[in-house]
């Protein structure tokens, strides 16, 4: 999937179902209207949807299969206002599936579907097969080829690392994604994901690079602490204790009191996420949390614009 973008690019990675508490639980057909078109209603621009696991899930006993809406209203062949819309004039997506590259001059996403469970995530495995191993190999194997010189990020619904609350972190997900990066020599330079009801990040220390990890499930469903009610709050910067690999993992900031949302900023240069909380409305000009690669040395440095 390509859209035209300048030399210095924002735009949002939105998830279906974040910004509405009503009937979270299921992803058939007859919810949409309430979960995804009346709560997007008012935004005026596309949204690339990330499939998580409640939009594969089914209600039992149901003859739905699951992600046949999901399916339906963000991977449609032409831009076409479907039943869920309920009149709206929202059009369906045309996104090629629930694993996909989104491309840009500067800036290229692989999307991953981490399948249906609350917890851990699953790419791959016996039952559902390596299907998305096999693209995550080719598409990290097409940076090399192509020589991309941009930012690359890799996104995925449940967490790779979690610092509390109520989901844990996926190991054997990131274990695998993990190979298939060494394998190919290519790595990303951030990793974004939801899935936990709060913001978090994480800064980890892989030899000589510093990948940013963050976590944004806060944009509407609920609002998970990380530490417990009344407790103290949990200092930062802290570094996570992990077993699975050698890498440090540094939990650099997070937000469990506020709903919030991510803006990518791409240059030729620099790749810049920001953290918003909603509380603070369209006219806050100053995120609440940043961090900044420089894609080149694929350090964390200071964000100049170029």
């Amino acid at each position: 999937m390509k859209r035209r973008n300048s030399r210095c690019s924002s735009f949002i990675l939105a998830t279906s179902y974040t910004a509405s508490e009503k009937r979270y639980s299921f992803g058939e057909a007859q919810y949409y209207y309430d979960q995804f078109y009346e709560p997007y209603r008012d935004y005026p621009a596309p949204i690339i949807a990330l499939a998580g696991n409640h939009d594969g899930m089914v209600a039992p006993g149901t003859n739905a299969t699951t992600l046949t809406a999901f399916l339906d209203n963000f991977c449609a062949e032409k831009f076409e206002v479907t039943p869920e819309a309920g009149g709206l004039a929202r059009t369906a997506q045309i996104q090629p599936g629930v694993f996909f590259t989104f491309e840009a001059p500067l800036l290229r996403i692989l999307a991953l579907y981490s399948n249906t469970l609350e917890d851990p995530g699953v790419i791959a495995n016996p039952t559902i097969g390596n299907s998305q191993l096999a693209y995550l190999e080719a598409a990290l194997n097409r940076v090399k080829s192509d020589n991309f010189k941009g930012a690359l990020i890799l996104a995925h619904h449940h967490p790779a690392y979690t610092a509390g609350g109520k989901h844990g972190w996926s190991q054997d997900m990131l274990a695998q994604i993990d190979e298939t990066c060494k394998k190919t020599g290519v790595w990303p330079h951030a990793v974004l994901s939801a899935h936990a009801h709060n913001y978090q990040r994480f800064t980890r220390l892989h030899g000589e690079t510093q990948i940013p990890y963050v976590t944004c499930g806060n944009s509407g469903h609920g609002l998970t602490r990380l530490t417990r009610k009344n407790g103290p709050p949990l200092r930062t910067p802290q570094q996570l204790q992990i077993t699975g690999h050698d890498d440090r993992v540094i939990l650099e900031n997070y937000d469990d009191q506020d709903y919030g949302y991510l803006r990518i900023v791409v240059t030729a240069k620099q790749l810049r996420i920001e953290y918003q909380p909603a509380s603070d409305g369209d006219q806050a000009k100053t995120p609440d949390d940043f961090v900044t690669v420089d894609l080149a040395s694929r350090k964390l440095v200071h964000f100049t614009g170029a």
